[in-house]
Parts: structure tokens; C-alpha cells; sequence
């Protein structure tokens, strides 16, 4: 891979990675990124080898399972609860993601209450 400036870098991989200036490795995890995000139920021991045939060891495709499940599930608990994206994210960008919510789905209320179903311990 040739030297990419950052910025430009970091703008390529955000426009399609799959046409980003990456190197082997890095392509590599980008797809198994985005298979355990799109179609997790596909997972199969091939995925796993293709990250060990780039290199990576039992300890770093470890990681990598961590870190992509942990954003896919902060991800889908922010989604359903309708919250907005973070300032640092562009004015455009936050309302092209707040575009079609009217509202949160969930209004904070300051306090924590119970779970909205009956406790089974009281019965």
C-alpha cells in the first residue's frame, strides 16, 4: 500500500473500505467485520482461518471478535432506543440519522424504576 494521507485515508475507508487503499491484513478483518455484523448466523471456521492465514493469532482474532460484537450490540441498544448520535458526529450527518425519528423512543425519566414486567420473586 502507498502512502495515503490521512485524511484522505480515513475519507476512503469511511466512503467504501472495499475501495480504501488497505493492505492484506487490514481488508481481511474489514471482511470479517462486516460478516459478523450483516450475518453473524454465517460465521463458520473458514472465517476464523482467513484471519490466520493473514497472520493474526488466536489472541488478536479474539479481540477483534470483541471489539466488532460490543459496537454491534452498543450500536443496536442505541437504534432501539432511538437516542441521538454523539455531538463530535457532523451537524449533516446527525440529521441525516435523525431524519425519519420524530422523537426518542424512550424519554429519560431521571429515575430508575423497575423492570416493566412483574417480579417473580413477589409471587
Amino acid at each position: 500500500m502507498g502512502e495515503v494521507p490521512a485524511d484522505a485515508f480515513v475519507s476512503a475507508i469511511k466512503s467504501d473500505w472495499r475501495k480504501a487503499p488497505l493492505g492484506t491484513v487490514d481488508r481481511t478483518l474489514c471482511e470479517y467485520a462486516e460478516k459478523l455484523t450483516r450475518a453473524p448466523m454465517e460465521m463458520s471456521r473458514a472465517d476464523i482461518e482467513a484471519l490466520r492465514r493473514v497472520g493474526l493469532t488466536d489472541r488478536a482474532i479474539h479481540d477483534v471478535v470483541q471489539v466488532v460484537s460490543y459496537f454491534n450490540y452498543i450500536n443496536r441498544v442505541a437504534d432501539a432506543l432511538g437516542t441521538d448520535p454523539e455531538d463530535f458526529y457532523p451537524p449533516r450527518q446527525r440529521a441525516t440519522e435523525r431524519a425519519n425519528a420524530d422523537r426518542p423512543l424512550a424519554e429519560p425519566s431521571g429515575q430508575v424504576e423497575g423492570p416493566p414486567w412483574p417480579d417473580a420473586r413477589s409471587s
